[in-house]
C-alpha cells in the first residue's frame, strides 16, 4: 500500500499562487507515477498533471498548461503542484493519486489522497 497526504490548500484570490504538496509513505516502490487530480462541486473528477518518479518526464492537462508546474523531491517522497495565475475556474478539491506505470494516459490510478480543498476567489 501507498500512502498519500495533500496539503497546501486554502483560499486564494485570482490571480494568485498555491503550492499543494503530497507527501507519500508505505510501499513507494509500488508507484512509479504520482498525479494530481481535481473534482469540482456538480463536476466529475478530472486529471490535472502527473509526473513520473524516475526522470522529469510530466503530463498536463491543456487548461493548467504555463500555469502550473508538477515537481517532485525523491529524497523527501513528496510531489509538489506549484499553481501560479489562479482562476477561478481552478476551484476543486485537488487529489493526490499514485499508479505503478507511465504516463503516457492518465488511468490506472489505484493510491488516493484524501484531499484538499481549493478555492479561487474572483
Amino acid at each position: 500500500q501507498v500512502q498519500l497526504v495533500e496539503s497546501g490548500g486554502g483560499l486564494v484570490q485570482a490571480g494568485g499562487s498555491l503550492r499543494l504538496s503530497c507527501a507519500a509513505s508505505g510501499r513507494t516502490s509500488s508507484a512509479s507515477v504520482v498525479g494530481w487530480f481535481r473534482q469540482a462541486p456538480g463536476k466529475e473528477r478530472e486529471f490535472v498533471a502527473a509526473i513520473r518518479w524516475s526522470g522529469a518526464i510530466t503530463r498536463y492537462t491543456d487548461s493548467v498548461k504555463g500555469r502550473f508546474s508538477i515537481s517532485k523531491d525523491n529524497a523527501k517522497n513528496t510531489v509538489y503542484l506549484q499553481m501560479n495565475s489562479l482562476k477561478p475556474e481552478d476551484t476543486a478539491v485537488y487529489y493526490c493519486a499514485a499508479k505503478y506505470g507511465g504516463v503516457d494516459n492518465i488511468y490506472g490510478f489505484g493510491f488516493w489522497g484524501q484531499g484538499t480543498q481549493v478555492t479561487v476567489s474572483s
